[in-house]
Parts: structure tokens; C-alpha cells; sequence
């Protein structure tokens, strides 16, 4: 039987990367099997890339901005090599104050740079019913804090999907197994920007 040759200087296996996905129902699957929930379908739409990662699925339903702070430390454990945050869009349906919202986003953006913890920030717009100076206010949330803390920006985690009844469930609110597979398709580029700048560990 043929002997496998020892691994030449420098070729360890590729370390994998350990990613949180930390959001509301739209991140953890609602109404949807775990396995078709974003987190698992964009891990493995990567691992066919040949990106070695895993993702962790920390989304909560119904959970606002200051839900996801609340529960950041415990969310995002020690050893994330980053963090895609999708967050905010209770916080729309709900019409909170976009500056109640924005301190929030800014509030868990920066305990994670201060951990060394790199963040992909998903945006979301407004519901239009809410007026144009309500979503003014904020669908600029998002950009503004992309550009404040450089970080990768995907603009609009719904693109593609909002408002496809082909796609959503029946609330037109949460999207269809197929619905996150477009989500993934979409967003697939962005998250392998985001694994680019992500730091070298041993």
C-alpha cells in the first residue's frame, strides 16, 4: 500500500475559521428547518468555495438591536474570528427611534473591535409605511457605521427576496428555504470579501 508523504514545510492544513452569525429570526430560520437556516446554508455554500469555515447560528427570533447587545458577550464566545451581524430589523417594524437603533449597532461594533473581533455588517431598510423621513433616518444607519468603523458592508440583507411572495413565507416577512438560498447566493461575494481581511491566526 502507498505511503502518503509527509507534509512538505509549510503546508499545514488550512486553520478553520469560526464565524458568528448574530441576529433576529431572519438569521436563525424561522419556521424552518435548522438545516435550511442562514447560518448552515451559507457554511456550506462556502465549504464548496473551499473556504474552511464554520458558523455559528446566534440568532434569536424577535429579537431588537438592544436584544442582541444584551446578549453579545455570551453569543460570541472567546476564539470568533468574526462576526456577521444582521440586526435591526425588528427595531423598523417596531418604529423605534433610528437613534436608539444606531446606538445599539455602534454599542456591539465596538465590544467586538475592542475584542479583536472583525464585523460584516448586513443592512436593512425600512418598511415604507413608516414615512420617508423615518427611513431616511434609518436606512443610513447602516452606511454611516460601515464607514465610521471600516467595516465590509453588505447593504440590504433582504435583497433579492423583500416582497417575492415566491419566496417568503406567508407573512412576507421571512423567507422560504428557497428564499435563504437566494440570500446566500446574493450575499456570497460579500462574506468572501469579508473572510479576505480577516487576520492570520495561528
Amino acid at each position: 500500500m502507498a505511503q502518503t508523504p509527509p507534509p512538505s514545510p509549510g503546508s499545514a492544513p488550512e486553520r478553520t475559521l469560526k464565524l458568528v452569525a448574530l441576529g433576529d429570526s431572519l438569521t436563525a430560520g424561522y419556521n424552518l428547518p435548522a438545516s435550511a437556516a442562514f447560518p448552515p446554508v451559507l457554511e456550506q455554500a462556502l465549504r464548496a468555495k473551499g473556504h474552511a469555515v464554520e458558523i455559528v447560528n446566534a440568532g434569536v427570533s424577535g429579537d431588537t438591536v438592544q436584544g442582541g447587545l444584551d446578549r453579545l458577550d455570551w453569543s460570541v464566545p472567546d476564539g470568533t474570528d468574526g462576526v456577521i451581524l444582521e440586526l435591526g430589523a425588528n427595531d423598523a417594524l417596531r418604529g423605534l427611534d433610528p437613534a436608539v437603533t444606531r446606538k445599539g449597532l455602534e454599542a456591539i461594533i465596538t465590544r467586538l473591535k475592542a475584542r479583536g473581533i472583525p464585523v460584516l455588517l448586513a443592512g436593512m431598510y425600512a418598511p415604507r409605511n413608516l414615512g420617508t423621513e423615518y427611513a431616511t433616518r434609518f436606512d443610513s444607519i447602516y452606511p454611516d457605521l460601515a464607514k465610521a468603523h471600516g467595516l465590509v458592508l453588505y447593504p440590504f440583507f433582504l435583497e433579492g427576496i423583500a416582497g417575492d411572495r415566491a419566496l417568503n413565507q406567508p407573512d412576507l416577512l421571512h423567507p422560504t428555504a428557497e428564499g435563504v438560498r437566494v440570500i446566500v447566493r446574493n450575499i456570497l461575494p460579500t462574506v468572501e470579501r469579508f473572510l479576505a481581511t480577516l487576520p492570520a491566526k495561528g
